[in-house]
């Protein structure tokens, strides 16, 4: 019988391996996007089916990064505590874990939803697990391969409601798919120290921070401008929601130059933190002002 101490233990292990907080903001961008789609109203069932369907796919990519990298984490502080390489689950039965809960979240895509969102949410399973972790250690385009299933769940829940891709998918798609480079830049100048000892080539070109990186993601963020007038252009949200993308996009913009004039950790906080606000006001916004 298993006490409640360690059942508590063993499902704190769980949440770590998932990466439950991360998973969480995953399936947030994946639910509001369904939600984005016209015609499809709030249906408390639904939501659900697709936020565990999200988190079950995830967990089970996040499941396979830990095992892969289960020597490098016992080096960095912040990842040393994981439950793989802390030696409290064993990778035979992290991998049980991942094979049933990306089976499971697949097939919850494919018969309460659709079978091009679960096909979808196999790829992004796939790029994420098996072609963006090993790539990590070998240069730092691994983060232009990591960004795109870290937009697939924009794209998977408006394919999950519109049971087609179409460009409202596509524009959610695109304002995560940019809105990343200067989030993940931002986290790896802070930690790079961490990431360098681990054998991680995360930022351009070097992997010590410097203008150039701060200078792409000044250019990520002005891109991010004209993807802000797209939902409304394509009728997806109104007038209002325009003007909570704009600001949110001139907020980041402001954060990303002002990281390229201080050139330290404390403005690579900023811009951080000011992308972590950025997608809840920007999704939201959109979503309370749908047509």
């Amino acid at each position: 019988m298993v006490s409640g101490n360690t059942f508590t233990n063993r499902l704190r292990d769980y949440s770590q391996l998932i990466k439950f907080t991360l998973n969480i903001t995953v399936v947030f961008s994946s639910v509001v996007s369904y939600l984005l789609v016209p015609n499809i109203d709030f249906n408390l069932k639904m939501v659900l089916l697709l936020a565990l369907g999200g988190i079950l796919v995830t967990g089970s990519a996040n499941a396979i990064n830990q095992i892969y990298e289960k020597d490098s984490d016992a080096l960095m502080k912040r990842t040393a505590s994981r439950p793989i390489a802390a030696g409290r689950m064993s990778l035979q039965h992290a991998w049980i874990f991942t094979v049933l809960t990306g089976i499971g979240g697949v097939m919850i895509m494919g018969l309460f939803f659709n079978w091009q969102a679960a096909m979808l949410s196999l790829v992004s399973l796939f790029i994420y697990g098996f072609i963006y972790t090993p790539l990590k250690r070998k240069s730092a385009f691994s983060v232009l391969v990591g960004a795109f299933p870290g937009a697939f769940p924009c794209l998977i829940g408006w394919v999950a409601g519109a049971d087609e891709f179409s460009a409202g998918g596509w524009v959610l798609f695109a304002i995560q798919f940019i809105w990343q480079f200067p989030h993940f830049w931002a986290i790896a100048w802070v930690a790079h120290q961490d990431y360098d000892r681990a054998g991680f080539k995360l930022l351009p070109n070097q992997n010590e921070p410097t203008r150039n990186t701060a200078l792409q993601a000044i250019g990520y963020s002005v891109l991010m401008f004209p993807l802000g007038f797209l939902p409304y252009y394509l009728g997806i949200s109104g007038a209002t929601s325009m003007w909570f993308l704009l600001a949110a996009n001139l907020a980041m913009l402001v954060q990303c130059i002002r990281l390229y004039k201080d050139m330290d950790a404390g403005a690579a906080r900023r811009v951080m933190f000011s992308s972590y606000i950025y997608l809840p006001v920007v999704l939201l916004s959109l979503l309370a002002d749908k047509l």
